[in-house]
């Protein structure tokens, strides 16, 4: 791997315990800003508002439903640790999904409803702009809010996440490649060409989940048959993941080679999902009870993505992508990636005992303290340039907590398929 920086701020003697970037009191502090910093985006109706840098609900954006569902879930990890008020909070975005993101003309649930409307305003209302793509990507967030819901006991939870589980088996999942579809319209008649890893990647972590909240062992098997797929595509290209696919999964290597900064689907290989399929393979094991099948796969990914992605000549950072070569296409740092990758560096030391792993992530958490984390305005910068100043061009604001909240937490946690689970296991260490 390559170096990482070194330079950790100083802090002052503190009587809560070590504030040292990285700690535990200093990731626990890091969890709860998060949180209270993310409820501001729930409005009365449940549905998650886009958030702006100072943490107020953008009105330019519509209300997504991988934004919301990521709000529930989080919310629901957070209720099982004991963190107070978090339980009505997952309450809230579940009822988002099921009241205002449903599609309940068609089935399923739309990608996004807006723009975004006063905060008390609880109509839906006529004229308001849908965007009615129904995506593998959104509805993995939702199995994924529905079953973290479940396994935190909430009210509805399990209804929800039955029927969200049934849209994806019924309209996504194709047996034979053993893979998601990626882009359906909005009345189910039009399935899009493209097939993609990153939705798929997503509905690992949602039916590792949905394993853990229901027992059904399929959602399991469909789990681990995705994860080795990308391991065979992975291996094959020197641990650069293929992203793009056409109808038939022959991988795409020019797609979107005119969209080098797209949130979802950018051109070439992306080091952050090469950091988070090594935690994902790691939590496939767990569940599957077969400690050490993709130990290998998962350090050769991060190897991987750290030696593609870590920016040591311009003051450290992850860029965003690389070509098939390795060198890089959108050098901007993106704050998902850099959770990502202290996210994969504890669970890989855990399960390996390597001591670099932990050395690793000692200097990325003191480069995220360092430059992503606001400590005048709140959670963490989602983008920042090239000189790691806080810029954002493809990431305006800050909408997500989703990542930097399971990165801070996960170090306390068991090991399990899941994050609720995790926590579940944990039991209420914060409270």
């Amino acid at each position: 791997m390559t170096e990482h920086p070194s330079e950790q701020r100083t802090p002052a003697p503190d009587p809560r315990g070590d504030l040292t970037a990285g700690s535990a009191r200093w990731r626990r502090d890091q969890l709860a800003d998060l949180l209270r910093f993310g409820q501001a985006s729930l409005r009365a109706d449940g549905a998650a508002q886009w958030l702006d840098d100072d943490g107020r609900p953008d009105p330019s954006q519509p209300v997504h439903t991988w934004i919301t569902s990521r709000m529930a879930h989080v919310y629901a990890f957070a209720s099982l640790l004991g963190v107070p008020g978090a339980g009505e909070r997952a309450d809230a975005a579940l009822h988002g999904l099921r009241a205002v993101l449903v599609d309940a003309e068609n089935g399923g649930w739309v990608s996004s409803r807006g723009p975004a409307r006063r905060p008390g305003d609880l109509e839906v209302g006529e004229g308001v702009p849908v965007d009615g793509t129904k995506s593998a990507y959104a509805h993995a967030f939702v199995v994924l809010a529905a079953a973290s819901g479940t396994i935190a006991g909430r009210e509805g939870a399990r209804e929800l996440l039955d029927a969200a589980l049934a849209v994806l088996d019924e309209r996504f999942w194709e047996p034979g490649p053993r893979m998601h579809a990626d882009e359906w319209s909005r009345d189910w008649t039009t399935l899009d060409e493209y097939r993609g890893v990153n939705a798929n990647m997503h509905a690992v972590e949602a039916l590792l989940a949905a394993h853990d909240a229901t027992g059904d062992a399929e959602w399991l098997g469909r789990a681990a048959s995705i994860a080795d797929r990308v391991i065979g595509w992975a291996r094959e290209n020197e641990w650069r993941i293929p992203e793009h696919f056409d109808a038939d999964w022959n991988p795409l290597p020019d797609y979107n080679a005119d969209r080098p900064r797209d949130p979802f689907k950018p051109y070439g290989s992306t080091p952050g999902h090469g950091l988070e399929w090594a935690r994902l393979l790691l939590q496939v094991d767990v569940a599957s009870g077969t400690p050490g099948t993709r130990t290998e796969a998962a350090v050769a990914l991060l190897d991987r993505a750290v030696a593609d992605g870590w920016d040591g000549e311009h003051g450290g950072g992850f860029v965003y992508t690389v070509d098939w070569s390795g060198v890089p296409v959108e050098p901007r740092r993106y704050h998902w990636v850099a959770a990502e990758a202290v996210a994969a560096a504890d669970v890989l030391g855990r399960v390996t005992g390597e001591s670099r792993f932990a050395e690793a992530a000692a200097g990325w958490w003191a480069w995220i303290d360092r430059y992503l984390v606001d400590p005048e305005r709140g959670s963490w910068h989602h983008e920042l340039d090239t000189a790691n100043r806080p810029d954002g061009v493809t990431w305006v604001g800050k909408p997500d907590v989703y990542h930097a909240a399971q990165a801070v937490i996960l170090p306390d946690l068991p090991l399990t398929g899941s994050l609720a689970a995790s926590a579940k296991a944990a039991g209420s260490i914060l409270g």
